[in-house]
């Protein structure tokens, strides 16, 4: 079997992480409870990755753009949970409502600061006006 891609590599990766942390779901929609198996788990990872070898390379394929477009959009168990918008964010966003996150109302600032705004300049004009 040929070596995962580094894409590949993150997926599992994130798969195990959400095993370790108790978020990983199994069955549609995560409704079949929570996985306590790790050999599953690992079977989890391989198939979202793309790289099972019981999966054909076009299901494969399907597989890990699944995976990343879940990644892209913060809907992954560990983005919910940690509040991230997407893979790598590290505390630059906060995930949305409709992302379904848990602390959701908070936003975090950015390390850099934002650009000033520019004042208004009032120097030529007269700031009163004459009564009549």
């Amino acid at each position: 079997m040929a070596k995962a891609s580094a894409g590949q590599r993150k997926t599992e990766g994130r798969v195990m992480h959400e095993f370790k942390h108790g978020e990983l779901k199994s069955g549609r929609g995560g409704k079949g409870g929570k996985v306590k198996s790790r050999k599953q788990a690992i079977a989890i990872a391989l198939h979202e990755a793309g790289a099972s070898k019981y999966d054909s390379p076009s299901k494969q394929k399907k597989n890990l753009a699944t995976s990343k477009r879940k990644e892209a959009r913060g809907e992954t168990g560990q983005q919910e949970r940690e509040g991230k918008s997407h893979v790598g964010a590290r505390a630059k966003r906060e995930s949305s409502r409709s992302m379904g996150g848990k602390n959701a109302k908070t936003t975090s600032r950015r390390s850099t600061p934002s650009k000033p705004t520019a004042k208004r300049k009032t120097a030529g004009r007269s700031t009163r006006r004459k009564a009549s």
